[in-house]
């Protein structure tokens, strides 16, 4: 039996969300998504042979429905490996700590991503608590 990579998939109808997947030391995004990159792959069971790639998987949530959030709430941070050619990889669990995702985020990353919820979702940044918005220093 083969198990399959797949992201955690929130159901609440009032949950806006939205990924972002980089490599892991680039500033700027992928156009795939976590799921488009990992849901056709397999676990890797072992790393020999393989030429991993690291990437970096951010998911954002927050009040609000499909395209129209209302204000950013939760943010969770994912690493990941995966070989391009041979269609497998490594998936680790998602963390949600504030000192965690603080560590993992590059400042260029933190950077992109703050700027992106502001520029796409203004009236949503101002409405977000600062507690969210810490998140994004980058000290």
């Amino acid at each position: 039996m083969i198990r399959r990579h797949y992201a955690i998939v929130w159901t609440n109808d009032d949950m806006w969300k939205r990924n972002f997947m980089f490599r892991s030391a680039e500033t700027t995004p992928l156009k795939e998504s976590e799921n488009e990159l990992f849901h056709d792959t397999d676990p890797a069971m072992d790393s020999t042979g393989l030429q991993l790639e690291k990437f970096l998987s951010v998911w954002i949530q927050g009040d609000g429905e499909d395209e129209k959030p209302m204000a950013f709430t939760n943010m969770y941070v994912r690493t990941a490996t995966l070989d391009v050619q041979k269609r497998v990889g490594f998936l680790q669990p998602l963390q949600g700590r504030s000192h965690q995702i603080k560590q993992v985020l590059t400042p260029g990353q933190k950077q992109f991503l703050q700027q992106w919820l502001a520029t796409e979702a203004p009236q949503a940044w101002e409405a977000t608590d600062d507690h969210f918005k810490m998140l994004f220093e980058l000290k």
